[in-house]
């Protein structure tokens, strides 16, 4: 077996590092201090070696972890938020261009792709790996995407995997930024696997044997690894039906309502949890995120992609609403935790303003992101969730 080997290019400090091992290539998100965030270099190298590894008949498996105590935390939106602070729009526009065009790669990958999501998976750790064939959740996972608490949307083509999670859960995920834990995954289809922490470095071993880019024969392996695991009984998914009576109503305002109903007939905590949180969000977030995951029912992944890359920039533009900003500024930048969110309320927001988000870009040299044609079709992911 080869000894691995790293990717120095980003001259001894980088920030993926590349270990060969076989017809295995493990790519280790090396940012421990940000928690695995991804810097625009991470997503570049990221594009550079999937693309590679695709047409590499020496490559049959790519295995995917973080770190430290993170896989991976998100994007860097702070500095993204800096970039435009310092230039133009655009500048973060080309973030998340690239992001998206990896997210739409790995949903398309032609190889499996195992991810050991052991630890922090939030935002744009989730656009690098649930998109993928198999993602192994452990008693260490945290996943959330708690974008409507920044002044955001869930992006990473979010819109697609959450609108296909059991009834409305994937709203319930998405709006409230909540977490959920290994176990939870696994019920709700975000992982594939559960596999204790401290069984990684044995299933990556047998991992590395399989010499196949089979997904059956891959499957096996880590099926051997894997264990059932209960949901605690405090979990949220264990009120699947209430989830669905509130977070299938029409609007976010009508959600609210029916989770308030709920608290008076019986006041579960997950409950009052998701109602202080839809309250503490940005309202246009709430309401841009809302119908991104509604409309993501009906679109494949690439349409969903396209349509999120359409609404950040908008977000970018600062047309509507600056929330995005001041949630930065209150969350990363200052940390008051004090967002002074505008519109202020819910029904300050209108369709107007909504619609905004969803259209064409009036700019000049501006374009809907480009995604390239690719052999392996997204219908496969339904399998996947």
């Amino acid at each position: 077996m080869a000894s691995p080997s790293k990717d120095t290019s980003n001259g001894g400090a980088e920030q993926v590092l590349v270990e060969r091992k076989g017809y295995a290539r493990i790519l280790v998100l090396n940012r421990p201090r940000q928690l695995n965030a991804l810097s625009a270099q991470m997503i570049t190298d990221m594009l550079k070696h999937f693309t590679a590894y695709e047409e590499d008949p020496g490559v049959k498996l790519l295995i995917m972890k973080g770190k430290g105590k993170a896989f991976c935390a998100g994007g860097d939106v702070a500095a993204v938020v800096h970039s435009i602070v310092q230039g133009h729009w655009k500048h973060g526009a080309n973030f998340f261009w690239n992001e998206f065009r990896l997210n739409y790669l790995i949903a398309t990958y032609g190889k499996p792709q195992v991810s050991l999501l052991n630890g922090i998976v939030m935002g744009g750790g989730a656009g690098v790996s649930i998109h993928g064939r198999f993602r192994v959740a452990t008693e260490k996972t945290i996943f959330a995407m708690p974008e409507t608490a920044l002044g955001l949307f869930p992006d990473i083509g979010a819109s697609y995997f959450l609108s296909r999670l059991p009834g409305f859960f994937g709203e319930y995920v998405g709006l409230t930024g909540v977490r959920l834990d290994g176990a939870e995954m696994l019920a709700c289809g975000l992982a594939t696997h559960f596999v204790p922490s401290w069984k990684l470095p044995a299933l990556e071993e047998a991992l590395l044997k399989v010499e196949s880019s089979d997904t059956f024969a891959v499957c096996t392996v880590i099926d051997k690894y894997s264990e059932r695991v209960s949901l605690k009984e405090t979990s949220s998914y264990n009120r699947l039906d209430v989830i669905d009576r509130c977070f299938s109503k029409k609007s976010v305002e009508e959600i609210i309502s029916a989770l308030e109903q709920e608290a008076v007939n019986g006041c579960e905590e997950w409950i009052l949890a998701a109602i202080q949180s839809l309250k503490k969000a940005s309202p246009i977030s709430l309401k841009i995120s809302f119908r991104s995951i509604r409309e993501g029912r009906l679109q494949r992944v690439g349409q969903c992609l396209i349509r999120e890359y359409r609404i950040c920039c908008h977000v970018l533009r600062k047309e509507a609403s600056k929330d995005f900003f001041e949630g930065c500024r209150a969350l990363l930048v200052d940390k008051d935790k004090n967002p002074k969110w505008e519109p202020s309320r819910l029904d300050l927001v209108t369709g107007d303003m909504v619609d905004l988000y969803f259209s064409a870009v009036n700019d000049e040299g501006w374009e809907d992101l480009k995604l390239p044609h690719r052999r392996f079709s997204s219908v496969k992911l339904e399998s996947k969730l």
